[in-house]
């Protein structure tokens, strides 16, 4: 039997909120860990629009929950998740039907290889602008009204141990994700990336089920505001400069982080082949979260989140640096793996090493400041280091994979693109520079703020 949060236990909605993070996790991270693919095999985008629009996307996904974390203060949680859940199902299968329409129409044919008669040059590719939108607004509400909730629905004494377990259900979806998408893409090709959506829309769908069937929550009761009301809470927060500091700073992280995204899978495909297997080389990141997290969190407890923020920040220039050496460690494979992927492999695993320090504990922090009833607005605000570094970190990615691991495609030979590509590593530097000034800025931060709780 489930009762209030007391102790170690956790209510109901507590539990609940936490299965459909991971259905949502689990479709989200299927279609987006391809999604610069996606766009680029199905639509036609270059590297650059392709991250562009992903990175606004992203950005955007990360902005938004500071205002859909306020109108969820007001019109209460379990209503915010049910409207969240239809559009995510809607807006992921427009992202799976949208296409069949220009193959029907004889603008592109899908398969192993897409073949493009047409929709390359017509201004209908950007058609996928107005599902994404729709992607964005769902997801916007599950951001900040699973993680309020998780502050809600915890004590003092157990709103650590409840954050670790909401970023390990986090992480179990992401793998789970990303796991279905490498036998679709193999199999199917571009074809796949298509058929994946479905997927997705099968999840939220089901999230949303079990939204309308268990998550009936006291926490409610008494959080209704007003416009003005929502104003001066946001008011609040924006005038906070502790919330302000450590949002940028942490911004750097993440900028590391979406490479994953933004780089890796068209980085790894390009130098190692193929052959290679972004996606599950990505699972590794969630893995390692879900072995690790409640163990660092146990560790790192008696600790400030400050600190233990501290130690993930300095890991992740690290990170980025193990990935840059698989240009450099020579052409013999590593343990069956082509030096590019098993570095990058080693990279993934210190940035998710990092993200054990890091994510739970910057998300306990902001519960904490937040007064109650205003734990989805706090929550929602807590993303906005992801909006800072999407907009950046996708852009600048879509940039350097031009300037330096450009599209194969794009060469007559084979060697005219080795010559382009001989320095595609240098891509890895950038991100690690800006890993190493966030650590530093984050270090400041803690001294200056040693005094606080």
């Amino acid at each position: 039997m489930f009762v209030m949060a007391s102790g170690n236990r956790f209510t109901r909605v507590f539990w609940t909120s936490a299965s459909v993070e991971l259905l949502e996790r689990m479709a989200y991270y299927a279609v987006f860990i391809v999604l610069t693919l996606y766009l680029s095999n199905v639509y036609g985008f270059s590297d650059i629009e392709a991250g562009i629009v992903s990175g606004i996307f992203s950005a955007t996904l990360s902005l938004l929950p500071t205002f859909s974390g306020a109108l969820a203060d007001r019109i209460g949680f379990r209503s915010s998740l049910l409207l969240a859940f239809a559009l995510l199902s809607v807006g992921y299968l427009g992202l799976a039907v949208l296409p069949t329409l220009f193959q029907s129409a004889g603008m592109v044919d899908y398969g192993l290889i897409t073949t493009f008669t047409g929709l390359r040059e017509s201004p209908l590719r950007w058609t996928v602008i107005p599902i994404l939108l729709i992607i964005v607004v769902g997801g916007s509400f599950i951001k900040a009204v699973i993680s309020g909730t998780i502050a809600r629905e915890t004590t003092t004494t157990n709103r650590a141990r409840g954050f670790s377990i909401f970023y390990m259900m986090v992480n179990i979806g992401s793998f789970t994700g990303k796991t279905v998408v490498e036998p679709l893409r193999r199999g199917m090709g571009s074809e796949g990336l298509v058929v994946l959506n479905y997927f997705s829309a099968a999840m939220t769908l089901l999230a949303f089920i079990l939204v309308w069937m268990l998550y009936h929550s006291r926490q409610e009761q008494g959080d209704v505001k007003n416009i003005r009301e929502i104003g001066s809470s946001l008011l609040r927060v924006l005038t906070n400069g502790r919330i302000i500091a450590i949002t940028l700073i942490t911004s750097g992280f993440w900028m590391i982080y979406m490479q994953l995204y933004a780089t890796m899978p068209k980085y790894v495909l390009r130098m190692a082949g193929d052959t290679a297997t972004p996606a599950w080389y990505a699972n590794l990141n969630p893995l390692v979260v879900v072995l690790c997290v409640n163990l660092v969190t146990r560790l790192m407890q008696r600790y400030k989140a400050v600190t233990s923020m501290g130690v993930g920040m300095w890991l992740m220039p690290f990170s980025a640096l193990l990935m840059a050496a698989g240009n450099l460690v020579g052409s013999d494979d590593i343990l069956g793996l082509h030096p590019v992927a098993f570095m990058m492999l080693c990279g993934i695993g210190v940035q998710a090493l990092a993200e054990t320090f890091i994510s739970p504990r910057y998300l306990e922090y902001f519960s904490l400041q937040a007064p109650k009833g205003d734990e989805g607005l706090y929550l929602g605000f807590s993303h906005i280091n992801s909006c800072i570094a999407s907009f950046i970190g996708f852009g600048l990615s879509g940039f350097l994979l031009s300037k330096y691991c450009p599209d194969p495609q794009l060469y007559a030979t084979h060697e005219a693109w080795q010559a382009a590509s001989v320095h595609a590593h240098y891509i890895w530097y950038v991100f690690a520079v800006i890993g190493a000034l966030a650590a530093v800025a984050l270090f400041i931060f803690g001294k200056l703020t040693k005094n606080d709780k």
